[in-house]
């Protein structure tokens, strides 16, 4: 590992479902954030019904030596989760880690990229 550049890892968090099958589209898209940079790691997190929480998933990164964490939220609305639960949360790890540089995105559904392929999809179905 080159000490000059920090340990990069990134945590994609959902709302969470108790129906198991609810997570296969998250974990397909770390799946596929893995498939395009292999050096990163990348995790999913919860905020309810699903493990593992965020605080869990930070946890495991820390211990694999990550010393910069992405946590990029897969809301496409800003409902209360996204608004106040995710900074909160995200808040959390930061107290619990000072050392470790958390950096929060936008949620997924205030990209622009997203909105235009989201549409371009609806179209395509025309």
């Amino acid at each position: 590992m080159n000490t000059l550049t920090p340990a990069r890892a990134v945590i994609l968090l959902a709302h969470g479902s108790r129906d198991p099958l609810w997570r296969q589209p998250i974990e397909a898209v770390a799946s596929r954030l893995r498939a395009l940079a292999s050096e990163l790691p990348a995790t999913c997190a919860y905020i309810e019904l699903t493990e593992p929480t965020l605080e869990q998933a930070a946890d495991q990164l820390v211990q694999q030596g990550a010393r910069q964490l992405t946590v990029f939220p897969l809301f496409l609305g800003m409902g209360k989760h996204a608004r106040e639960d995710v900074p909160l949360l995200v808040e959390a790890v930061r107290r619990k880690y000072p050392e470790l540089d958390v950096r929060l995105l936008p949620s997924a559904g205030e990209n622009a990229d997203l909105i235009d392929a989201l549409a371009h999809m609806a179209l395509a179905h025309r």
